[in-house]
């Protein structure tokens, strides 16, 4: 009895280890490259980005800021 039971732990042991190494394997390569610089999706854009407009609000704000 004892050694059944210490052949199918030994069994589902190598098993567990098997498809855990598969997994791992399996989202290792289902990475696409968009997603390698911290989570910021890197692509290809016909917009242009702006991020300052210069208006009276913004003129108030950087004198008052220094």
């Amino acid at each position: 009895m004892e050694e059944k039971r210490r052949s199918f732990l030994k069994k589902a042991a190598i098993v567990g280890a098997v498809s855990t190494v598969a997994t791992v394997a399996a989202v290792a390569s289902s990475k696409s490259d968009a997603y390698d610089s911290n989570g910021v999706v890197v692509g290809h854009s016909n917009k242009k980005e702006i991020l300052y407009k210069k208006t009276k609000a913004w003129d108030d704000f950087y004198r008052t800021a220094l």
